[in-house]
């Protein structure tokens, strides 16, 4: 086992013992914490996946596996407001493209990236599914088909009405 040292012990305490304690023992214990803690923290920092692991009586390789697998788990920070732009085969040949390249300007961030105040990430994905709707821009865990680039300044400025 892996000494977990953070300030934020007790937080994690607070927010994933409840659900360790829920799937303590049970067979495909992980995914579930995992969704949880990525939901209250935003991503699964180190110490998080060591507390997991630590508590689920799992090596510590076992969890970081399932966290690489699965492409919904991120071990980076993300923004607010998470924009992901499909450039799966279909999405790219109705234009995704553009639609990264305009998002890239709009934001002046690169993709695997955060903007300066918190509020925006952007990044790539390879096919989300929904290949009949493409170009598909998946906002947070919304899928937005069809989508154009004159649709980005718009859906820009009520991302930032929101607040942080």
């Amino acid at each position: 086992m892996v000494a977990v040292k953070s300030v934020r012990d007790q937080e994690l305490q607070d927010i994933l013992l409840p659900v360790v304690d829920k799937f303590r023992g049970q067979r495909g214990a992980v995914i579930p914490v995992l969704q949880k803690a990525q939901e209250a923290f935003g991503y699964l920092p180190r110490e998080v996946l060591i507390f997991i692991a630590n508590e689920l009586s799992v090596p510590l390789a076992e969890v970081y596996s399932v966290v690489s697998f699965y492409s919904l788990f991120t071990t980076v920070p993300v923004g607010r407001h998470r924009l992901e732009v499909c450039t799966g085969t279909a999405c790219y040949v109705k234009g995704s493209q553009k639609l990264l390249e305009q998002l890239k300007e709009k934001l002046h961030l690169e993709p695997g990236k955060v903007s300066k105040d918190g509020r925006f990430s952007l990044a790539t994905t390879r096919c989300v599914g929904a290949c009949s709707a493409a170009p598909v821009l998946k906002i947070g865990e919304e899928l937005h088909g069809q989508f154009t680039v004159e649709q980005i300044e718009p859906l820009l400025n009520k991302l930032k009405q929101q607040g942080s």
